[in-house]
């Protein structure tokens, strides 16, 4: 591990926290961000405009960082850029572990004036062994400690998942989106411009940091693409990485250098570098969510060959035809899994060849233990390396609703059951309908129990796909 990416522990396990320049127009904005934290936390601020809001939030204020009577871990910047070099300067005198400068206005610009500032604070820092976080960035998230990015990220409990973004907008999205679907972050860095500490130091550090089990990342931009190659297949090896890259048209990559200033990397090379490493690449958020998902909640899987089940025929057809163009199979089941179908198999709006078409099977006065037992059959069968089913919000309510039918409760123990028992990944797709609101309820639910579910089927069967190609890939299965 690099000397920087050591040093990063402080900065991301702080006992004291400074904000430096927060304002009242900003509705004493990362003030109130720290509101969470279990440590120490002070205000540096000379307006006396802005004092006595500071000082009703309970805060102490100092007039500068050098008069703290505390050692600080990690500092807070939210001056104008013409001031940011001084704090910067303060910030090394201070010996603080990191400092983090929301101020942006520099290089990303394309300003003489913006580029000669960024570079002077990156001189400062480099000369200083200053962690610089930054510029233009919202810093770091550690969910356990409520060290937080944006007021509304949850805190309070540990989180497995690291992720480096180069967008702040990206990295609060992500942690807000994946606690809603069991994606809990550990740690999180809102990078910036990046101009001392960049996406290689980040990912040695998360690579080592036992909180964290998986790494996902947003990158715009490499500035050394030799360095970061060689911390992202170090990385790799050790724990799953998924990258969502942004600036992939000509005209994202002119939007990303006016966000981060961050430098285009050709595609061909781009392609080449992930592939060596084994990084499993998404292109967009809710990708990224759901990639990470599968990899937290399935069993890992080297194996194409699908089990389907869906309620409906015309959804066992639409289903299938998602999971092939995906390149996932669906082959017939076994001669001995038909003979136990056929058994108790209700083939009255039926069928059982693979998809399982099971709405007669588990519809009202249907046996509770059908599918508990549709289930172990597809887990016992060898042409079988992966089980989905489909459920709809109107099954889930008509089964509340059923006087005769099985409670909603029975669903969700039948599945943790199965997933218990059973070495194949598996996974849920909850079809929304008409019924957003029920079926995000129901989502969460089957969530908190580890059972991954999606949205859709197209979602499903990228996130499976992808998530089936990385553990082949650690396998060494061509």
């Amino acid at each position: 591990m690099s000397d920087m990416a050591k040093r990063l522990e402080r900065a991301f396990n702080p006992r004291t926290v400074a904000v430096v320049g927060d304002k009242r127009a900003l509705g004493y904005f990362w003030l109130r961000n720290m509101s969470t934290f279990g440590g120490k936390v002070y205000s540096v601020q000379i307006d006396p405009n802005e004092i006595p809001g500071i000082q009703e939030l309970g805060v102490p204020n100092y007039p500068s960082l050098l008069d703290i009577p505390d050692e600080i871990d990690y500092v807070v910047c939210a001056v104008p850029r013409p001031v940011a070099p001084r704090i910067v300067t303060d910030c090394v005198a201070k010996k603080v572990g990191g400092v983090s400068l929301f101020t942006s206005g520099f290089a990303e610009t394309g300003e003489e004036e913006g580029m000669r500032l960024q570079q002077q604070i990156a001189d400062i820092a480099r000369e200083g062994d200053l962690v610089l976080i930054g510029p233009n960035c919202m810093g770091i998230y550690n969910r356990r400690l409520g060290v937080r990015q944006a007021m509304d990220q949850p805190t309070g409990d540990e989180g497995s998942v690291g992720f480096i973004s180069h967008s702040g907008t990206h990295a609060i999205n992500f942690s807000l989106l994946g606690a809603v679907h069991g994606v809990k972050v550990s740690k999180s860095v809102s990078a910036g411009n990046s101009v001392v500490v960049g996406p290689a130091d980040y990912l040695e550090y998360l690579a080592g940091d036992e909180e964290t089990k998986v790494i996902g990342m947003y990158l715009e931009g490499i500035q050394d693409g030799r360095r970061f190659f060689k911390a992202l297949k170090k990385a790799a090896r050790v724990k799953p990485v998924v990258i969502w890259k942004g600036g992939t048209s000509e005209a994202g990559q002119r939007a990303m250098y006016s966000h981060t200033a961050a430098l285009a990397t050709p595609s061909s090379v781009w392609q080449a570098l992930v592939k060596q490493c084994g990084v499993i690449t998404t292109d967009g958020l809710d990708e990224t969510v759901d990639v990470i998902k599968t990899l937290l909640y399935t069993k890992p899987c080297t194996g194409h060959r699908m089990g389907l089940m869906a309620l409906t025929g015309g959804q066992s057809v639409v289903i299938t035809d998602t999971f092939a163009r995906e390149g996932l199979e669906i082959p017939l089941l076994s001669d001995r899994s038909y003979e136990k179908l056929s058994a108790f198999f209700n083939i009255i709006g039926g069928s059982y060849r693979n998809p399982l078409d099971v709405g007669g099977t588990l519809g009202f006065g249907a046996a509770p233990g059908n599918l508990e037992r549709m289930l172990k059959i597809l887990d016992e069968d060898e042409n079988v390396d992966a089980i989905v089913l489909e459920i709809t919000s109107r099954y889930l309510i008509r089964m509340a609703l059923g006087a005769s039918g099985p409670s909603a409760d029975w669903l969700p123990h039948t599945l943790t059951a199965h997933k218990e028992r059973s070495p194949k990944a598996f996974a849920t797709i909850l079809n929304p309908g008409h019924l957003e609101a029920h079926a995000a309820e129901e989502r969460i639910k089957l969530i908190e129990l580890g059972i991954p579910v999606f949205a859709g089927f197209e979602q499903g069967a990228r996130a499976l796909r992808k998530v089936i190609d990385y553990h082949r890939f650690r396998a060494g299965i061509d």
